[in-house]
This record gives C-alpha cells, sequence and structure tokens, in this order.
C-alpha cells in the first residue's frame, strides 16, 4: 500500500535524512541559544539607564545584529562558506551548515531576549541592587530566571525558523529533508518524495512547538 502511494520514496534515506535535520536543529539550537543570550544581555544591560550603560558599545552591538537579521539565509550561507571551509574542513554536509545557522539565527534571537529582559519588572532589580547585589548575581539569580518564560518561547520561535533554514540549507547540499526533497524529489519530478519530506519536516516543527510550550509552562510560575 504505502509503496503504491510513495513509489520512489526509499525509507532508509528518509530517516538519515529525518535524522540530519534534527542534528542540524538541535545543536544550532543550543548554539543559538547561548550566543542569543549573550548578545540579548549585552543588548539590554549597555542600554540607557541599565548596568552597564555605555552607548558605544550598545551602538556596535545593535548594529551587528541588524546587519545579520537583515542578510537573508540564503545568502549567507554562500557569504560564509570561506569562513565553514575553515572550520569545518567542507562546505557540504550537516556540520558544514552549523556556523550559517547559528550565525544567521542568533541575531534574531538576541532582539528576542532583549525584549524579554525589558519585561522583567524594574522593581525587582533595583530590591536586589538596594540589598547589595552585583552585577552577576542580578543576571544569574534575577534577570535570566524572571525572564525565562519568555526566553523558553523565544527560543521556540527560532527552532521553527531553524527548521526552514535546515531545509534552505539542503539545497546547496547540507544533507536533511531538504536535501532529499531537492535533489531526490524535485530535480528528479519524484513528487511524492518532496510530499513526505514536506510531512516530516511539518511532524518536527510540531514536536519542538510542543517542547518548546511545554518547558515554558514549567518555568512560569506566575
Amino acid at each position: 500500500m504505502f509503496n503504491d502511494i510513495f513509489p520512489n520514496v526509499q525509507m532508509d534515506q528518509m530517516w538519515v535524512a529525518t535524522y540530519e535535520t534534527f542534528y542540524m536543529t538541535i545543536i544550532s539550537v543550543v548554539g543559538t541559544f547561548i550566543l542569543g543570550i549573550l548578545l540579548g544581555l549585552l543588548l539590554y544591560l549597555t542600554n540607557r539607564g541599565n548596568l552597564w550603560q555605555n552607548s558605544i558599545i550598545n551602538s556596535i552591538t545593535a548594529s551587528v545584529v541588524n546587519i545579520f537579521r537583515a542578510i537573508p539565509f540564503i545568502i549567507l550561507i554562500l557569504l560564509l562558506f570561506p569562513f565553514t571551509d575553515f572550520l569545518v574542513g567542507t562546505i557540504r554536509g550537516p556540520n558544514a551548515a552549523l556556523p550559517a545557522l547559528i550565525i544567521g539565527a542568533a541575531p534574531f534571537y538576541a532582539r528576542l531576549v532583549e525584549i524579554a529582559l525589558k519585561e522583567v519588572d524594574k522593581g525587582v532589580i533595583e530590591a536586589a541592587q538596594a540589598m547589595g547585589a552585583k552585577a552577576h548575581t542580578i543576571i544569574f539569580k534575577v534577570l535570566l530566571p524572571e525572564s525565562m518564560p519568555a526566553l523558553i518561547s523565544g527560543i521556540t520561535v527560532t527552532a521553527i525558523a531553524l527548521i526552514s533554514y535546515t531545509a534552505m540549507a539542503g539545497v546547496i547540499g547540507a544533507g536533511g529533508l531538504g536535501d532529499l526533497a531537492y535533489m531526490q524529489g524535485f530535480q528528479r519530478r519524484n513528487f511524492d518524495v518532496v510530499f513526505l519530506c514536506t510531512v516530516f519536516i511539518v511532524v518536527i516543527v510540531f514536536i519542538f512547538q510542543f517542547l518548546g510550550d511545554w518547558s515554558s509552562r514549567k518555568v512560569d510560575h506566575r
């Protein structure tokens, strides 16, 4: 029955492609979360009226974030080919996609982090300062814990964007379901392969969305 509906689909290839998509997404989400938190904290803390107020550093950081957010992902991959080749030793395969995925998504997430931190009640921060709390204590005991539900919601949105990025990266040989859909499906006019790859990608999106919503509810004690 399955072979009648999907005559051109080879499930061994499908499972390998699914693994590669999960691999690229999970590793890039972790990298994006770390880099995005750092950039978001820098944007927030160096802004006017905050702990590390510094207009020069804030302007430089904001400019870097805005520039990378403005570059379309498919172009960013091409621009980063020399850097990727130097860092990974190849421009093909799932590992080669990781630098572009992280660099492309981290600035987007950094802005979500900044927005989440701005939502933290100023009174809580002022109370911590009044008790003599140092900057690192305020960051790790007040800012990040208080904004954690929004940070998780933000990384969930970013993770779903990264899944679509992996599909785009697949078009230029990064592997994953995007690669399979394009190379084995579209180019050979095997549209059953394209359709099944799409179904698998949608399922992966639902999995990440469910995990993100569940995690956000778990840490939200309001």
